[in-house]
């Protein structure tokens, strides 16, 4: 009888009643809701966020691991497990997921005033606004610090000028969250992107993430009050405390893009005869399959383990980078192994396989590159860094 990689590793064993049942009605919700149209909205480049956030928020999908102002509360490796079911269906929905809860949400809910939490994070949890996250700029990227966007006083008011790259639904967002160099240390501001002087174009010709709505934002003399400031947000390491976040829900999620790749990879081979005989039945193929079962199981059993440790509030931004690196790698690595499988088949969208190692090149990159996580480990594993 044949078995899934969540078989193979008793996977099921390892969560608890609340958590299977969150994952059962996650991935019921990507089967019905996501997968019928994704094959449409990646060859389109389009994806109607407007239209399913709110049901994303029904679902409490939307900053379900912060607590309070509508938000779930829910376990870290709960939200880590619906990532894992929203990226099998796709990467750029589980980016609406990352973007509006683990980096928008977070933002405010670590670093905001009661006022800011109170006015934003209900409707934010509830999909009816949408938030984005400016940190990346055109030329800093993996070097954030050196950012060029600076808000400086005047009066009462700040004066926002600069500009972002990368931002996933710019376009869409009623308010950016916008790091800014200023006299005192970088700082978190809430930009309602209807204030005069801020403007959002959306970015095209892409070839990953297509299902996801990219931007780069531009701010010219954006007139912001006082009370724009996320008044607890001091330095470089408030939006990077953001990052933490959404490369966690990244470490589950890019392992559920692997396992629908092999999923899809198996039934073909299983139904495909070459020379008379079905695909499965040579040991080349059977071999493929027997090692991306393995290492995908070995990132199921990762992302569990650094979800407890989340839970028990001992995780470590290093053992998020061991998590981020490992099976952002593994993932890549089987969508492009299961494609060799499906053959020239495996380069349409008939199948999941190649949207997938499209967009895992996104997600290879974005929130730390694969050598940014190296390098942390290492100087984790040295007491040195090599980053300058």
């Amino acid at each position: 009888m044949a078995s899934s990689v969540e078989e193979l590793f008793a996977f099921d064993s390892l969560l608890s009643d609340e958590e299977r049942e969150i994952r059962s009605t996650v991935k019921k919700f990507a089967d019905s809701a996501l997968r019928p149209n994704l094959a449409e909205w990646f060859e389109n480049a389009t994806f109607p966020v407007r239209e399913l956030a709110p049901e994303f928020g029904k679902l409490g999908l939307l900053g379900m691991h912060l607590e309070g102002y509508g938000c779930p509360g829910i376990s870290a490796t709960s939200y880590g497990l619906a990532c894992l079911e929203i990226e099998a269906a796709d990467s750029g929905a589980r980016s609406l997921m990352s973007v509006q809860g683990s980096l928008s949400m977070t933002a405010i809910h670590k670093y905001g005033s009661e006022e800011q939490k109170e006015q934003w994070l209900p409707d934010m949890a509830a999909g009816t606004k949408i938030g984005c996250f400016g940190l990346t700029e055109p030329d800093f990227g993996s070097n954030p610090g050196g950012m060029r966007t600076r808000a400086t006083r005047k009066g009462t008011d700040w004066v926002l000028n600069g500009s972002k790259m990368w931002i996933t639904n710019g376009t869409v967002a009623d308010v950016a969250i916008v790091w800014a160099q200023t006299e005192d240390k970088i700082r978190g501001f809430l930009v309602p992107t209807d204030t005069p002087g801020f403007t959002a174009n959306e970015m095209h010709r892409k070839l990953s993430l297509r299902a996801s709505i990219t931007a780069e934002l531009s701010f010219d003399d954006v007139v912001l009050p006082a009370d724009a400031i996320l008044p607890e947000s001091r330095g470089l390491a408030s939006p990077l405390g953001c990052l933490s976040e959404a490369r966690f829900g990244i470490i589950f999620g890019s392992i559920g893009a692997a396992r629908d790749c092999l999923e899809s990879a198996v039934e073909y081979s299983k139904t495909r005869e070459v020379f008379e005989k079905p695909l499965a039945g040579y040991q080349l193929t059977q071999a493929k399959l027997a090692d991306m079962a393995v290492d995908i199981g070995n990132g199921m059993l990762l992302a569990v383990h650094l979800g407890r440790l989340k839970d028990q509030g001992v995780i470590r931004p290093e053992q998020v980078s061991v998590g981020k690196l490992n099976n952002t790698r593994t993932a890549i690595r089987v969508a492009r192994e299961c494609r060799t499988i499906l053959g020239a088949n495996g380069i349409t969208l008939d199948y999941p396989v190649m949207r997938h190692a499209n967009n895992l090149e996104s997600v290879l990159t974005y929130e730390g590159t694969a050598e940014v996580h190296q390098l942390v480990v290492g100087q984790a594993l040295t007491g040195e860094s090599a980053f300058r």
